[in-house]
């Protein structure tokens, strides 16, 4: 008897309390911070190089990417040496080992954290775009006898005009600019000659083979999947919502963008630069020195500033260039001509830059922490032919955080489901103040937000009440430019939909004065018929006026 007892409480033990080294860290980016800052005491005072360059060779992805290893470890200076004794605790050592190495399998994807901005974030592409910032754009120089004959037509490919990438002029040892020019004297456009490293471990080599292994790598109406993770206070695991996703992800293509920023203003700093953990610090908080535009909450916005269609198409076919030289007997572009390639290329910088840039950044329903639909949503029939505008009344102020716009959202939800046979958040989207949607019914499914029309428009509120003033511009280019030209794009709107507030086709005084005063300036507003309903009618009890009466 005693000795069963001693048994089960060894088992209960190994259970408690598990062996050092095996208790998982969350997976978010304040341990990739802690990671970072852990090693750049240790290899900064030993002089063993970069804690980013240490991760990506440490855990031997570099060999991996053919990329990485041609860009950022051709050179023993560039390599970094494992310091004695290990730099990372055992725990931190887990933590890196796990995200070191990005990966989509059997519908979950690895290597990604999760941000405070609420976005998921692959780790492999924003460590090796900081290296490559670290490093300055290095540009590599494709072979002149190699490319000699490699030509296409401007016109029907890659378009005129010179581009170029926006780094230091002086980014190569030889001085090279990063990008020749677009078309040659007689109309041709000649294949780059040269690939800037930056772009190339970041964005143009995923993105050139994946479209060249899947053309159709979209979920519309934006390039990428979503997915939810398994809790948000300590996530674990990340399961994407299309199970048959590419590896161009919503978390990968953020990380990827995060490092392209990131590394860019890195290679324009002066020495001495700051300290990678801290610089990811601000970037994922309150804003790079100071600057809330300047934060990962906006990187859509700084990315479509950084990064041209016609610059990234070049860059892409550069990259595919190059890698057909580095893997002669890779399977898909062993066969592929310069015209094939430069097809590919430009198709996929007009997808990146359309459908990811060029669209809103949305957290899905179980990022905000949405409870179940209550009963069975109906279906709409898109394309749909109106966009009404709202603002929520109540909760009255903006919400500027991730956790904030997700307390409003679940308190919107638990209101409107209170409701009599009410099913669940009425709007399809809420635009927060922190640079993000909200999916309320999402793109397919029949809302409750503006009565008898329901079935003819999307439902689009922003946080706040907007009797008196109006929501940042952020908020206003959103809901003006940014998500109806993104779902025109993908067939979801049609292209001369009618634009209204919702007071137009209900008794209530949503948007609000100052914004519907706005509203009536935008491209695509329609009147009304009838008498305008406004807040000019007698008054009302003032708990009243704060609220949208939806639907």
């Amino acid at each position: 008897m005693m000795k069963a007892q001693g048994v089960l409480w060894i088992l209960l033990g190994s259970l408690l309390c598990p062996e050092p080294g095996t208790a998982s860290l969350p997976l978010v980016m304040d341990s990739v911070i802690q990671a970072l800052a852990s090693l750049e005491k240790v290899l900064v005072a030993e002089d063993k190089g970069t804690a980013s360059a240490w991760i990506l060779s440490a855990q031997d992805s570099s060999p991996r990417n053919p990329l990485h290893h041609y860009f950022l470890f051709r050179s023993a200076s560039h390599m970094a040496a494992k310091p004695e004794p290990q730099p990372l605790s055992p725990e931190l050592q887990e933590f890196v080992s796990e995200v070191a190495h990005h990966d989509v399998r059997g519908g979950q994807e690895h290597g990604v954290v999760l941000a405070p901005d609420g976005s998921t974030v692959a780790v492999t592409p924003l460590l090796a775009g900081l290296e490559a910032g670290l490093q300055g754009h290095r540009i590599a120089n494709q072979h002149s006898d190699i490319l000699a004959a490699l030509s296409i037509a401007a016109h029907t490919l890659l378009g005129v005009g010179a581009t170029t990438w926006p780094g230091p002029r002086d980014a190569s040892p030889e001085g090279t600019p990063a990008v020749v020019e677009a078309t040659s004297p007689d109309g041709q456009a000649k294949a780059p000659t040269t690939v800037d490293s930056l772009l190339a471990v970041t964005l143009a080599g995923d993105l050139g083979l994946t479209f060249l292994q899947s053309p159709k790598s979209r979920s519309p109406p934006g390039l990428g999947s979503e997915g939810c993770w398994d809790q948000l206070a300590a996530p674990r695991a990340f399961k994407l919502l299309d199970s048959n996703a590419s590896r161009l992800t919503v978390a990968f293509l953020n990380g990827a963008l995060d490092g392209a920023i990131l590394g860019d203003h890195l290679s324009r700093l002066p020495e001495p630069r700051p300290s990678l953990s801290h610089l990811l610090s601000q970037y994922y908080g309150a804003g790079v020195a100071g600057n809330p535009e300047f934060r990962s909450n906006f990187r859509r916005r700084i990315g479509a500033a950084l990064i041209s269609e016609p610059m990234l198409a070049r860059q892409v076919w550069g990259t595919l260039i190059l890698l057909q030289r580095l893997q002669p007997g890779h399977p898909q572009l062993k066969s592929m001509s310069q015209e094939q390639l430069a097809q590919v290329a430009t198709y996929a910088a007009k997808e990146f830059t359309e459908a990811f840039l060029g669209c809103p950044a949305i957290h899905p329903r179980c990022r905000w922490g949405a409870k179940k639909y209550r009963g069975q949503p109906k279906p709409l029939q898109l394309p749909l032919g109106s966009l009404f505008v709202h603002h929520t009344g109540k909760p009255a102020l903006p919400c500027t955080t991730f956790a904030r716009c997700s307390e409003n959202m679940r308190l919107m939800q638990r209101e409107h489901q209170n409701k009599k046979d009410g099913a669940d958040i009425g709007y399809s989207f809420v635009v927060g103040s922190d640079g993000y949607l909200y999916e309320g019914r999402g793109w397919h499914w029949l809302g409750e937000h503006t009565r008898s029309h329901n079935s003819r428009g999307f439902g689009v509120a922003i946080v706040g009440n907007y009797m008196e003033t109006l929501p940042d511009e952020a908020a206003l280019s959103t809901v003006r430019d940014v998500f109806p030209r993104c779902a025109v794009r993908a067939g979801l709107l049609r292209a001369d939909y009618r634009l209204q507030g919702h007071r137009q086709l209900v008794r209530t005084i949503c948007p609000g004065d100052a914004l519907f005063d706005l509203l009536r300036t935008w491209p695509h507003f329609a009147q009304t018929r009838r008498k305008l309903t406004t807040s000019r009618r007698p008054p009302r009890p003032r708990s009243k006026i704060q609220e949208d009466t939806t639907p």
